[in-house]
């Protein structure tokens, strides 16, 4: 399709290299309204709580220096200003710093906005502080995430819990997936409750219409993907060691059921949409880590990261394609991670890990003769 939209080269703020997209028209003279019309990405806030004060100061602002025209919100989360003109960049960056107490977002080659979901602030699934954390990595990176220079764009996203309201395990190059390790907890009169109709599945979520009886066999127990659940003279069991935590037992009855008491978050990396080499979901990295101040343990995770990925890293090449090029292995290398069962999905099924020659005594060369003596056929 023709469209009279053209690349204008970069403009942005003054010591900034993101948050500003330039957008310019190719028939000025026609379209003088549109000659340029930039794009500003603003930093969103934490789980996007906002003052109505606030909202009203910004689109006070967009109304005077910019078109009005706002997205709430990207995909990466932020706040997405549509439309002004060169000499308004300053000044809409100094109202937003100096007045609101607002920072521009990340775009380019950088680190991307990171993106949380509400966390411990309302919900009773989060099994670490989303919002603390986000804040605490945005404030620690903001280098990062204003002055592009990575081989591509980063996006950190903060999960509370396996829900993944934010989807960060479709679409963060680290994502960020609450979860525990001991016991799921079982209320067994609730749980007596739900079959006997006294509570509604799902929160009341699907209410719409009679869907019949709750059966608890049809609706829970067979859909456990690892089949670790069963009814015991009335009472549900749960095989822990076998539960994946994937959630669907205690959103289907919340009131019976709860996420363990041991919190933390998993750690995956390499999500991204399909631009240059499919899409792709996170890969496991670190299967359980505290999620406490300062966080230096996943600070040091990320960092070996970011080390390896702009060494080795192609141009516009995401975490993810640079995993699949060059193997999980070198990741782990990297980070300086011990592989280990979790990294494998089921025996023989994606192995990542090969010895080298250093690490088998004699290498690769040895007496056959020699060794046939200890191993014989």
């Amino acid at each position: 399709a023709l469209t009279h939209w053209k690349h204008g080269g970069i403009v942005g703020v003054f010591g900034y290299g993101g948050g500003v997209i330039g957008r310019y028209c190719d028939q000025p003279e026609k379209f003088p309204g549109v000659a340029h019309f930039h794009t500003m990405r603003v930093a969103q806030p934490g789980g996007k709580y906002y003052t109505t004060e606030f909202l009203k100061k910004l689109c006070d602002l967009w109304e005077f220096r910019g078109s009005g025209v706002t997205n709430m919100h990207g995909s990466t989360g932020d706040i997405i200003l549509i439309g002004t003109s060169t000499p308004q960049l300053e000044e809409i960056f100094y109202e937003l710093s100096h007045n609101m107490n607002q920072d521009l977002g990340g775009s380019g080659s950088n680190l991307r906005t990171p993106a949380d979901c509400i966390g411990s602030s309302r919900c009773e699934y989060s099994c670490y502080d989303t919002q603390a954390i986000c804040y605490d990595l945005t404030q620690e990176y903001q280098d990062e995430l204003h002055r592009p220079a990575f081989p591509y764009k980063f996006k950190f996203k903060f999960d509370g819990c396996p829900n993944c309201c934010v989807a960060s395990i479709a679409r963060a190059d680290i994502s960020f997936v609450g979860t525990w390790k001991d016991d799921i907890k079982i209320d067994q009169e609730a749980v007596a409750g739900y079959i006997g109709g006294e509570f509604a599945p799902n929160g009341g979520a699907h209410s719409g219409r009679d869907w019949g009886a709750f059966d608890i066999e049809k609706e829970v127990v067979g859909l456990c993907p690892t089949e670790c659940m069963w009814m015991d003279g009335g009472k549900l069991k749960i095989d822990n060691k076998e539960c994946t935590r994937c959630m669907h037992c205690i959103n289907v009855m919340p009131r019976a059921l709860h996420i363990g008491d041991d919190r933390g978050c998993s750690m995956l990396v390499g999500a991204k949409a399909p631009i240059l080499d499919g899409a792709q979901m996170g890969s496991l990295l670190v299967p359980f880590v505290k999620v406490e101040e300062p966080y230096d343990e996943i600070k040091e995770v990320i960092e070996g990261i970011w080390d390896w990925w702009m060494e080795e890293g192609k141009n516009r090449e995401r975490l993810g394609e640079l995993i699949k090029r060059q193997g999980f292995q070198k990741l782990l290398e990297a980070t300086n991670i011990k592989a280990m069962p979790q990294h494998v999905q089921e025996p023989r099924h994606n192995p990542c890990i090969f010895w080298k020659e250093e690490e088998v005594e004699g290498g690769w060369t040895r007496d056959v003769d020699a060794f046939r003596k200890d191993h014989q056929r």
